[in-house]
């Protein structure tokens, strides 16, 4: 017999102490009723009465009362909108969290709690899982680009160094192309591995030439070592990589084929950035100041990977260990 994952009603509670009145095992009640041996013991457990053991009755009022008290996001009210403005500045349960302990704040709570609190009934009419990176319930459909010309003096990623690799050193970046669905401009945008700090800039043309200027603008304004080397996608658009390490000394790697996760962090960067900038964006509505503002929102933005520190912060601490 199959088991079952809805919840115990009052006939299930008194098969339940029937049976256990008569001094069968739980795991033969649960084989029995088609349910876990551990379900069995939870219930037994939670909803008997300190004296009086377990009653089918009392046992459901218990269960009922559990299921219609208060969480603790409920009863602080402080804490509630601390949590429902931060989620709406784009912070996840974790970066809320995780800073509410960074500053030692008298309110504390886990971000396990924070999604519960999310996605309890009552708080469901607010939309909160709206604001949470992966909204969607499933991915989209996958589908394979065209296979384009090999990109001249191409470098893998294979051939980076430990230190690369690791994260170990600063000034190493990841880069991508960002583009909407009108196709009337598209956005460059890297992210420093170690430290996470995101740059955008507004480009109107994919082309090699203008995505190898634009770099090469962002880049110029960077120290030396903050600028060593960045890894792109097989992307036509920087098949003028060269440039940047005969201009500014950055050595350029691309990753596999149809293999994203070998930048997981401008993936993870530009997921961020599609809250703001969907695919669906008229990207041409958006000014050069509406896109820093954006990417400046995500730079002071509390990263459970640096220590619950921004990564402007981090960024700047970088600059001035180098200096």
């Amino acid at each position: 017999m199959g088991k079952q994952y809805d919840q115990f009603d009052l006939d299930d509670r008194i098969e339940i102490s029937r049976l256990h009145a008569d001094g069968i095992s739980r795991r033969a009640i649960g084989r029995m009723m088609g349910r876990s041996p551990s379900t069995i013991s939870r219930e037994l457990r939670r909803n008997s009465l300190p004296k009086a053991g377990y009653k089918p009755a009392s046992a459901d009022r218990i269960a009922l009362s559990r299921c219609r008290r208060k969480s603790r996001m409920e009863c602080l009210s402080p804490l509630r909108r601390h949590v429902d403005d931060h989620l709406a500045m784009g912070w996840s349960p974790e970066q809320i969290a995780g800073r509410l302990r960074l500053e030692g704040s008298e309110h504390r709570i886990s971000h396990e709690s924070i999604y519960r609190y999310i996605y309890r009934p009552k708080v469901r009419p607010k939309k909160l899982h709206r604001y949470l990176a992966r909204a969607k319930a499933i991915r989209g459909r996958r589908y394979f680009k065209r296979r384009r010309e090999p990109i001249p003096g191409r470098r893998s990623i294979h051939d980076r160094g430990q230190t690369i690799d690791s994260r170990a050193e600063f000034g190493h970046w990841e880069g991508d192309l960002m583009q909407f669905r009108t196709q009337q401009g598209n956005l460059v945008t890297l992210v420093e591995r170690q430290t996470r700090l995101t740059l955008a800039a507004g480009l109107p043309s994919k082309t090699a030439q203008a995505t190898a200027a634009k770099l090469t603008s962002l880049f110029s304004e960077l120290p030396e070592a903050a600028r060593r080397s960045i890894t792109f996608d097989n992307g036509s658009e920087f098949a003028h990589h060269q440039k940047l390490e005969s201009d500014l000394g950055m050595l350029t790697f691309f990753c596999d084929p149809h293999s994203p996760w070998q930048r997981g962090s401008i993936e993870n960067a530009n997921g961020v950035l599609r809250r703001d900038l969907p695919r669906k964006t008229e990207f041409t509505d958006y000014s050069e100041q509406d896109i820093q503002d954006i990417v400046w929102a995500n730079n002071t933005t509390p990263k459970k990977r640096l220590g619950f520190l921004t990564p402007a912060e981090a960024f700047l601490h970088q600059l001035r260990c180098c200096t």
